[in-house]
């Protein structure tokens, strides 16, 4: 039997070789007929440790690996653009003190 093979988004990849992933899905409400997303979370097996939160990726089911873990990473579709603004936030104040004061004359 072939071995099921889905794309979702990393959310979390705080734990040693393992990424939290999230796959978005849009259910219709019996009652009303209107469409609501759910998710589904997979525990992903990651060897190398080479994806990051946000990154989308495609991962395929495997043997258990662990007491959550029943998938594995196939490859890393995109790469995320996530910026720390933080970090923006402690440059730009640190440009903004290393500049010369321009005085009125």
């Amino acid at each position: 039997m072939p071995k099921r093979v889905v794309v979702g988004v990393v959310t979390s990849d705080k734990m040693k070789k393992t990424r939290r992933v999230e796959i978005s899905r849009l259910v219709k409400y019996p009652k009303y007929g209107k469409y609501v997303k759910r998710r589904t979370v997979c525990y992903v097996h990651d060897e190398e440790n080479s994806s990051a939160v946000g990154d989308t990726v495609e991962i395929r089911e495997s043997r258990p690996l662990s007491r959550l873990k029943r998938w594995q990473l196939v490859k890393i579709v995109t790469k995320a653009n996530l910026l720390d603004v933080a970090a923006l936030r402690v440059a730009a104040k640190n440009a903004a003190a290393n500049q010369p004061v321009a005085e009125n004359t």
